[in-house]
């Protein structure tokens, strides 16, 4: 059967906020102005734009965020299909208020 609807598996900011504590690889895929405004400085800035291009270092779970979620919800969908293991952050940085950048 296909499956029209791929699945992500995603986190609250708080739960980011945890595994941070262990090295992960996080993408940022808002825009290069977005992101120089205000990031989480272990995060990689890959606009949604170049996320077809994105090819990680490492074979870890690639965490990925954006504003709300919605752009990191779409770019996470393109790196599952193209095999990663990705986690959405529910809510993005607007949701990140309020922790350290």
């Amino acid at each position: 059967m296909f499956h029209f609807f791929t699945k992500i598996d995603s986190i609250s900011t708080d739960e980011l906020e945890k595994r941070l504590k262990f090295n992960i690889q996080l993408v940022d895929v808002r825009t290069p102005s977005e992101f120089r405004r205000g990031h989480i400085k272990e995060a990689q800035n890959v606009p949604l734009s170049q996320i077809g291009q994105f090819a990680p270092s490492n074979k870890e779970t690639i965490y990925v965020i954006c504003h709300s979620g919605m752009r990191s919800k779409m770019a996470a969908k393109k790196l599952k299909k193209k095999g990663y293991d990705v986690i959405n952050v529910r809510g993005g940085m607007s949701a990140w208020t309020g922790k350290t950048i």
